[in-house]
C-alpha cells in the first residue's frame, strides 16, 4: 500500500479481517500511517525514491499496488509493471475534479453531489485520476457545510469502497472492458 499521510485507509485494510497488507511505503517520513504500520507489524519504507519501492514491493510480493493518499505520480514504468494492478482511492466522482485539490475544488464550484471513486490507475498522465473506474459512491453537501466535515464525511466512505474493491480484486472478479469495469458475480 502507497500513503503520504494518516493512514486511516490503510487502517480500514489492517482491520478487515479478510485483507492481507503485504507492506506499505510511504513517500513522507513524517506519515502517521507509517505508525499504523509497525503497530500492524507489517514491512514499512518510507521512500521517495520509485526505484526503491519498486525493489521493496516486489520483495514483497505485491498482488495490487493500493494508493490511498499517495501524493505522487507514478512513473509510466511503474504503471506498466504493475498494470492492471494499481488501485486509487479519490475524493470525488470522477472524472469530475481530478487531482490533489478535488474537495476544494468541488466546493469551489457549487456542487451539491460528490463522492468517492476507487479507480484503476492508468498511464494517461496528462489528466491525473483518469483510470477506469471500479467502484463510487456519491453524497450530497451543502453550501454552508465546512470542507473539514466534508472530508470526514467521505473518509467514511473511503474506509468502505476501498476495501471492497481490494475485495473485488482479490476475488478476481473486475473485468474490464475498454474504460468499462463490469463486477462478475461470484462463482
Amino acid at each position: 500500500m502507497l500513503i503520504s499521510g494518516s493512514g486511516t485507509n490503510l487502517q480500514a485494510l489492517i482491520d478487515a479481517p479478510d485483507i492481507e497488507v503485504a507492506c506499505v511505503v510511504s513517500s513522507r517520513a513524517d506519515a502517521g500511517g507509517l505508525a499504523r504500520a509497525e503497530a500492524a507489524g507489517l514491512p514499512a519504507l518510507a521512500s521517495a525514491d520509485e526505484s526503491e519501492t519498486l525493489e521493496f514491493l516486489e520483495r514483497h510480493t505485491v498482488g495490487v499496488v493500493v494508493l490511498a493518499g499517495y501524493m505522487r505520480i507514478l512513473s509510466p514504468d511503474f504503471v506498466r509493471r504493475y498494470s492492471g494492478r494499481i488501485l486509487n482511492v479519490h475524493p470525488s466522482l470522477l472524472p469530475a475534479f481530478p487531482g490533489a485539490t478535488a474537495v476544494a475544488d468541488a466546493l469551489a464550484h457549487g456542487v451539491r453531489v460528490t463522492g468517492v471513486t476507487v479507480h484503476l490507475v492508468d498511464n494517461d498522465h496528462v489528466t491525473a485520476d483518469s483510470g477506469p473506474i471500479v467502484l463510487q459512491e456519491a453524497m450530497t453537501v451543502s453550501y454552508d457545510e465546512p470542507p473539514e466535515e466534508v472530508l470526514g464525511r467521505m473518509h467514511e466512505i473511503e474506509h468502505r469502497l476501498l476495501p471492497a474493491a481490494v475485495r473485488l480484486f482479490a476475488a478476481g472478479r473486475l473485468q474490464v472492458e475498454g474504460r468499462r469495469v463490469r463486477v462478475k458475480e461470484p462463482v
